[in-house]
C-alpha cells in the first residue's frame, strides 16, 4: 500500500503528465501546428522556384523587372515600390504586437485602435500588390504569358530565354498570389476579431487570447513575405 501511495504521489507532480509544464493553451497549439504545415507549403514553392532559378543559365533581372513605381514612373526606381510594400507589412506587424500587448493589459480601447491600424496596413499592402500586378500585366506578364522579345531584351542582362521568362512569370504570380491570399484572409480575420473586441466579447471572457492567436498568423504572413521578397526581388 505504501508503494502504491508513492506512485500516486509521483503522478501528481507537474512533470508527470497531470499538467503540461509549458501550459500551452489548446487553440494556440493548434495555430502553431497550422502555421507549421503552411510553412511546408511555402517552403516547397520557394524551393521549386530556387531550383528553377539556379538551374537556368539566364533569368530575368529583378532590378530591371521591378524598377517602376505604379502611377508615378515606369522605370528608374528599382525595388523602391516593393521596399515600400515591405515596410508597410512590417509596420502592420508592429501594430499587431501592440494590439496583443494591449490585450494582455485588457485595454479594450488600445486593442481596437491597434487592430484598426493593422487592418489598414493589410489593405495598403494588398492595394500595392494589386498595383504591381496591374503594371506587370500591362508589361505583358501573366500566367502562361510573357512580354514580346523586344520587351524581354530590357529585362535580361545576358542572353534572352523565353523559357526562363515564362517560368519566372508563372512562379511569381503563383507564389505572390498565394501569399496575397494569406494576407487577405488575415485582414478578414482581423476585422472579425475587431468586431468581437468592439462588442466586448473578450471582456466577458476575461482575456484577449484570440488576439494573440490571430497575431501569430499575421506575424507568420509577414515572415513569409521576407523570404518571398528575398527570392524574387533580391536574388
Amino acid at each position: 500500500m505504501s508503494s502504491l501511495s508513492q506512485l500516486d504521489q509521483v503522478k501528481t507532480t507537474p512533470w508527470s503528465g497531470g499538467r503540461s509544464p509549458w501550459s500551452v493553451e489548446y487553440g494556440k497549439l493548434m495555430m502553431w501546428f497550422f502555421l507549421l504545415s503552411d510553412a511546408f507549403t511555402f517552403s516547397s514553392l520557394l524551393v521549386y522556384y530556387g531550383a528553377q532559378r539556379f538551374t537556368k543559365f539566364t533569368w530575368p533581372d529583378p532590378d530591371l523587372v521591378f524598377q517602376s513605381i505604379p502611377g508615378i514612373t515606369d522605370s528608374g526606381a528599382p525595388l523602391v515600390f516593393v521596399g515600400l510594400m515591405t515596410f508597410i507589412l512590417i509596420m502592420s506587424s508592429v501594430t499587431m504586437v501592440l494590439a496583443v500587448e494591449a490585450g494582455h493589459r485588457r485595454s479594450k480601447r488600445e486593442v481596437i485602435w491597434w487592430m484598426v491600424a493593422t487592418i489598414i496596413g493589410g489593405f495598403m499592402f494588398l492595394g500595392c500588390q494589386a498595383a504591381e500586378w496591374t503594371h506587370l500585366f500591362h508589361e505583358g506578364f501573366g500566367w502562361g504569358k510573357i512580354p514580346n522579345t523586344e520587351t524581354l531584351k530590357h529585362l535580361f542582362t545576358g542572353e534572352i530565354s523565353t523559357v526562363s521568362a515564362l517560368q519566372f512569370s508563372n512562379l511569381f504570380f503563383t507564389i505572390t498570389g498565394f501569399h496575397g491570399f494569406h494576407v487577405f484572409s488575415g485582414v478578414i480575420i482581423n476585422i472579425i476579431i475587431l468586431c468581437m473586441t468592439i462588442n466586448g466579447t473578450f471582456e466577458k471572457r476575461g482575456h484577449y487570447l484570440m488576439v494573440e492567436k490571430v497575431g501569430l498568423y499575421w506575424h507568420f504572413v509577414d515572415l513569409v513575405w521576407v523570404f518571398v521578397f528575398t527570392f524574387f526581388y533580391l536574388v
